[in-house]
């Protein structure tokens, strides 16, 4: 949702794509679509849209997500 914005390079969120197993699980729980999974990797598309809710750190099987 790109025209919900936050302030601007505060978000920290993090991913760590080595770890990354491309279940999909954080494109399908993010409220704000920040994430896209590509070639079986999850990538950050929308940093400054998310809003730290955890949602994709709470899915996320391999713990690839974090967010402070």
């Amino acid at each position: 949702m790109k025209n919900l914005r936050y302030i601007q390079n505060v978000a920290t969120l993090r991913l760590d794509t080595v770890e990354c197993i491309g279940c999909t699980m954080c494109e399908r729980v993010c409220p704000h679509q920040v994430f896209k999974v590509e070639k079986k990797k999850a990538f950050i598309r929308d940093k400054d849209g998310c809003m730290e809710c955890g949602a994709c750190s709470r899915n996320c099987p391999v713990g690839a997500i974090s967010v402070q």
